[in-house]
């Protein structure tokens, strides 16, 4: 049986089944969540070691992290539990969040909002594996080479756990989100707010909005800010050939439907 995506729905639910609908879809989201969270928290040990790893490699001697409050270490195995959680059960929230949405969707808009759907956490992994194996180990590289004697005395990087971890998720949220920029981009293309001319006319301006985006996401090292800038950038212009096609396919299609009438 070949797969078929149907038109709207022809049923007409009031708001109190909708309502109904919409509970049950953020109780099996938060359901996914608390079971996600269970298993991360069981298996804490190998996911921490996993987001130090940058870490370890930069410091070369194994590194070292140190907590100056008694309940830090617990909150931050509840906080890295949570991060990884939210990544492994987000395939089931996105799906119950396209359950919901999709029935009020012509069959038109659902073929055109499948590829974004698809994209987005290929887009963000991406992101943040970017994120994870090249920009973290040259960071902390370059802020673990602050050590040494420096003006008299001896100066040593002690992070604490807590600030580190905050670091990493920092870095992996700010790629992973600002890779997500070619989606919205053609989000609001499809939806017919900016067009490709209008993107392109105000491409100074992008990579101003940019530049400035990096430096506030990233630390103040400049290879940070540049590593997360220049995909940005390739990111902006692979969207606006994408835009291109779209284009050029819909100029066509809309010169045949012209040959069919006249025909």
């Amino acid at each position: 049986m070949a797969f078929e995506i149907k038109d709207i729905d022809e049923s007409q639910a009031p708001l109190l089944e909708h309502l109904v609908e919409l509970r049950g879809r953020l109780l099996k989201s938060i359901a996914a969540l608390f079971v996600a969270f269970g298993i991360c928290l069981y298996f804490v040990n190998p996911i921490l070691a996993f987001l130090v790893q940058p870490l370890r490699d930069a410091a070369g001697t194994g590194g070292k992290l140190i907590y100056t409050k008694l309940y830090e270490a617990f909150f931050v195995d509840l906080k890295v539990a949570l991060f990884a959680a939210f990544i492994l059960a987000f395939p089931v929230i996105s799906n119950q969040m396209w359950a919901f949405i999709a029935p009020g969707l012509y069959a038109k808009e659902k073929k055109a909002f499948l590829p974004f759907l698809i994209a987005t956490p290929v887009l963000f992994l991406s992101g943040a594996a970017l994120a994870y194996y090249v920009v973290m180990p040259t960071a902390f590289r370059w802020m673990l080479g602050f050590q040494g004697n420096r003006g008299g005395i001896q100066m040593e990087a002690l992070p604490s756990v807590g600030d580190y971890l905050g670091l990493v998720m920092q870095f992996i949220l700010a790629f992973g989100i600002s890779f997500l920029l070619p989606v919205l981009l053609l989000l609001l293309n499809r939806a017919g707010i900016v067009t490709r001319q209008q993107l392109s006319s105000a491409r100074r301006y992008v990579i101003v909005g940019i530049t400035v985006l990096a430096a506030v996401l990233t630390p103040p090292d400049v290879g940070s800010q540049l590593m997360l800038a220049v995909p940005l950038m390739i990111l902006f212009e692979g969207s606006l050939v994408v835009m291109w096609f779209g284009e050029k396919r819909a100029a066509k299609a809309e010169a045949q439907a012209e040959v069919q009438v006249e025909a």
